[in-house]
C-alpha cells in the first residue's frame, strides 16, 4: 500500500510549484500555500486521500469507503478515497489529484500543466 501512496504523492509533488508541508501533522501538498491533497494516514494504516472534485465528484464518492470531507469541507466539494480499495486504480487517484490541484492553483499554472 505503501507504494501507491508513495506514487500519488510523487505524483502531487511533479505538479508546478507543488510543495509538500505538515500541516497538523498530515502531509498535503500545496500550490501557492493552498492545500490541493492531503495524504492522509499512514501506509499501515491503509492511507487515504482528501481531493477538491468537480467532474470526477460522483465517481469518487461511489468508491467504497469514500465519503464527504468532514469538517465541513465535504460541502465544498472535498471527497476522502481510501487508497486500499480494489476499486480505483493509480491513474485514477492520479488524475484526481491533478484535478483538485487544477481547482485549486492559480489560472498561470494550470496553463503551465497543459504545456508540458
Amino acid at each position: 500500500m505503501g507504494d501507491v501512496r508513495d506514487d500519488v504523492r510523487a505524483f502531487a509533488l511533479s505538479l508546478p510549484e507543488a510543495v509538500e508541508d505538515f500541516p497538523w501533522g498530515e502531509s498535503v501538498a500545496k500550490v501557492r500555500g493552498k492545500v490541493f491533497v492531503f495524504l492522509g494516514g499512514s501506509s499501515a494504516e491503509g492511507g487515504r486521500i482528501t481531493v477538491k472534485l468537480v467532474e470526477s465528484h460522483a465517481h469518487a464518492l461511489s468508491v467504497e469507503g469514500a465519503e464527504p470531507t468532514r469538517y465541513g469541507l465535504g460541502r465544498s466539494g472535498w471527497v476522502t478515497v481510501p487508497l486500499e480499495s480494489a476499486e480505483v486504480a493509480v491513474d485514477v487517484l492520479r488524475d484526481w489529484v491533478e484535478e483538485s490541484y487544477r481547482i485549486v492553483a492559480p489560472k498561470r499554472l494550470v496553463a503551465e500543466l497543459d504545456r508540458r
